[in-house]
């Protein structure tokens, strides 16, 4: 009978490691069970789920794991891992009721599985007494390795979804293609076919099996990490992937943690089956991975794209725009590229200094010099604080507010995108009196959610790191994710009253459902799947409310954080009519930028990922925030080089600020208000606005475009476009700045005119097939 010394070794250790991780963590997300200082919700199970499904489920599987595996480090370092994610996957199905989903996000802990894995498999061997190392006979491993494999694309749930995954990289989804599937599911059962019987030797019965899978599934990342690495551009100056590989290990973890079982079962069947049989049980078993991975690859996709086809089918009304595929369309055959500002100028901020206005007055001015740069579209951020600062009823005068906005954009020719935005969730601030635990610190309040909807829990409102990392902040996130008092169904239903303000005015071209999302305190569960339930529900408000506008959906914060992200949970809504907009901040306000760290994701590669995840949904890509880059010397090279790769990409986005007020709390305290258009603090005033950026950002570009644009460049008033219409349409038109007349030369054009607008000139013609358009001063 084996001695019970080492697995108490490793559960003690186990608990100690918890509560110190718990002690010193002052945010409660690095830790393996977190502790923010947050009370446990009476809202929901999910408070308790740490503690009463996570631990228990941790301290059982490593009581198990201890003493089956326990007798060498590195099986011990594997069935300690196997326990974490088992443990995450078990808290989140709690959570969630959503197995598929629960098995992905077991993955995200692997940061934390293998540094505590190493810790308490070290603490067991060094204490729990003697070795009696046993090698084990095992049966032939191809079978259960076949079992396993064929399970892939039949149960792949989110697995190798998200940017890491670039074309050509093997993966077991049947939307990838047949190739893809067949490739990946012979990768995964020769690699476990290859590691079954050496784990086994050492770690009889079920556990040998699944250990076996777990590591092949990080192994079989690995080779999918190497693949990107040679199809995905290598290093390109940047870290990406670094995190790539993370994110494939993670993946091939979790999916081994998590169905691993069947191998560890498959090969106790197989020992049972006598020798004679073994072969024709392996040819069948190989016939049958085949057989799985071609069907499945090739009937698959074909029933998905049918209903994706049948959910878009309906239409937007004549003069609004609409989402088509890859693009933003007019209606009438014409893609269109939304080119603008954000304008903060009706948020209610937090004012960190007395007497220091937090937002510059909003005038028709504003428009008309928006205009005037050629942008012809405004991201108008609003506060669901002001909108509704009592339940259930809308602001009367800023609703006014907002119209009057709306109103003046139309007036000019630009575009609305009517945006919810937050930061830091709320506008509070560390109270007085707060005793911020080590690590963290007091911070100014921000913008967002009113009082009534933010629900902490007794959370200490302080900052690690900065504001989008707050116990306080975090735990109202968590609660709005769980509907915790009904406020996430309070703000899918103002989205629904405030479409309906809308619902007939083609100057509103979207709605951006919420800037940034906090990730909450279970990332993805709440950064993916039910980031996606809220927009489903939101985007069937607004529908309701006969609103047929684009909706555009964000990733969390983590992308703007990052350079990328999970994302909501692919097929989070049938709804076809939407954009995927995440925030193209890399070099900028990305944490490696400030840790001083090379680039985690470079300019011009988080517009290839950003598109990766546009593709998964179905939707065009548009940067509702870029730019930032605050006053060091080469800002202006790094405009230019964004510049440069949004052309290339022939994509639209809107630039972080047109103004932005001394008093307003993202701004600090310096001489000037940031901005395009600047304030001198010192007066109240205005400064200079910041020309030599206008200057990159009011370059030509397409602001419509016959049928689809291939080729895009410009500097400047200098442009060369390129594009394909598949009916006539005489739906270009080109912004070209500067007060000369551009010279312009074009094939495929007919009827081409340039008319004088204020700021520049627009360059309009007719276009059926084929085109190109030349422009220079």
């Amino acid at each position: 009978m084996k001695s019970v010394r080492r697995p108490l070794v490793a559960v003690s250790a186990a608990l100690v490691l918890v509560v110190l991780q718990a002690v010193l963590d002052p945010t409660g997300l690095l830790a393996l069970v977190g502790w923010s200082g947050a009370l446990p919700s009476t809202a929901g199970v999910w408070s308790y789920a740490p503690y009463a499904v996570f631990l228990p489920v941790l301290l059982g599987m490593t009581w198990w794991t201890a003493l089956r595996a326990g007798e060498r480090y590195w099986t011990l370092v594997a069935g300690i891992v196997l326990a974490v994610l088992l443990a995450q996957a078990a808290a989140c199905l709690v959570m969630t009721g959503n197995p598929a989903v629960s098995a992905w996000a077991a993955g995200y802990v692997t940061a934390k599985a293998v540094p505590a894995a190493l810790i308490v498999a070290a603490v067991a061997r060094w204490f729990g007494g003697p070795t009696r190392r046993v090698v084990h006979r095992c049966g032939p491993p191809w079978i259960p390795a076949a079992l396993f494999a064929a399970a892939a694309p039949l149960l792949a749930g989110v697995w190798w979804t998200s940017a890491a995954y670039a074309p050509g990289v093997p993966v077991a989804r049947p939307d990838r293609g047949p190739l893809s599937v067949i490739v990946a599911v012979l990768l995964i059962a020769l690699a476990t076919a290859l590691i079954l019987n050496p784990l086994r030797r050492r770690v009889p019965g079920v556990l040998g099996g699944w250990l076996a899978a777990l590591v092949a599934g990080g192994l079989v990342g690995v080779v999918q990490a190497i693949v990107a690495f040679a199809v995905d551009g290598g290093l390109d100056g940047d870290l990406w992937p670094g995190m790539a590989t993370y994110v494939a290990i993670a993946d091939g973890l979790s999916f081994g943690a998590c169905l691993g079982w069947v191998v560890g079962v498959g090969a106790l069947v197989v020992e049972r089956i006598p020798a004679a049989g073994r072969v024709r049980v392996a040819q069948a078993a190989a016939a049958t991975i085949v057989a799985i991975a071609v069907v499945v690859a090739v009937v698959v996709p074909s029933g998905t794209s049918a209903s994706a086809s049948a959910a878009g089918a309906g239409e937007a009304p004549a003069g609004f725009l609409r989402a088509s595929g890859r693009v933003i369309t007019d209606g009438r055959g014409d893609q269109v590229l939304l080119r603008g500002v954000n304008v903060n100028q009706l948020v209610d901020f937090y004012q960190p200094t007395k007497g220091v206005a937090t937002t510059r007055p909003l005038t028709e001015a504003d428009f008309a010099g928006i205009a005037a740069q050629g942008f012809n579209v405004v991201r108008l951020n609003l506060s669901w604080s002001a909108l509704e600062p009592q339940r259930g009823t809308l602001s009367g005068s800023y609703l006014s507010t907002i119209k009057q906005a709306v109103g003046w954009a139309g007036e000019h020719g630009l575009y609305i995108v009517l945006d919810m935005h937050q930061d830091g969730w709320w506008k509070g601030a560390t109270t007085s009196g707060t005793d911020c635990r080590p690590g963290t610190d007091p911070m100014w309040g921000y913008d967002g959610a009113p009082a009534w909807a933010t629900i902490t829990d007794g959370a200490p409102r302080c900052q690690f790191t900065g504001r989008d990392i707050s116990p306080a902040g975090d735990r109202a996130f968590q609660n709005f994710y769980f509907d915790a008092s009904g406020v996430q169904s309070a703000l899918v239903a103002t989205w629904g009253k405030l479409a309906a303000e809308f619902r007939n005015d083609p100057t509103v071209a979207g709605y951006d459902l919420l800037n940034e999302p906090g990730f909450g305190e279970t990332a993805p569960v709440t950064t993916s799947y039910l980031l996606g339930r809220f927009y489903d529900r939101a985007i069937g408000a607004i529908r309701a409310a006969g609103s047929q506008q684009l909706v555009v959906v964000e990733p969390s914060i983590l992308w703007s954080g990052l350079g990328f992200d999970s994302g909501p949970t692919p097929g989070f809504t049938t709804d076809r009519n939407i954009v995927f907009s995440p925030h193209l901040y890399a070099e900028s306000i990305t944490m490696d930028r400030s840790l001083g760290l090379p680039p985690i994701v470079g300019i011009d590669r988080q517009f290839t990922l950003a598109q990766r995840v546009a593709d998964e949904y179905g939707a065009p890509l548009w940067s509702g925030e870029y730019g930032y880059w605050g006053d060091t010397a080469d800002v202006d090279a790094r405009l230019a080089r964004y510049a440069q790769a949004e052309d290339a990409a022939r994509l639209g986005g809107a630039y972080w600020v047109w103004k932005q007020a001394c008093g307003d709390p993202q701004n600090g305290t310096g001489p000037t208000g940031n901005g395009l258009m600047v304030q001198d603090c010192a007066t109240g005033g205005d400064a200079p606005p910041r020309d030599d950026l206008l200057g990159v950002l009011g370059r030509a570009y397409p602001r419509s475009a016959p049928g689809t644009v291939t080729m895009l460049t410009a500097k400047g008033a200098d442009l060369l476009l390129t594009g394909q219409a598949t009916q006539l349409s005489c739906g270009l038109e080109v912004w070209v700045p500067g007060t000369a007349e551009p010279h312009v030369h074009s094939t495929g054009l007919t009827k081409v005119q340039a008319v004088a607008a204020p700021g520049g000139w627009l360059v309009r013609g007719c276009a059926a097939g084929r085109y190109t358009l030349n422009t220079n001063s």
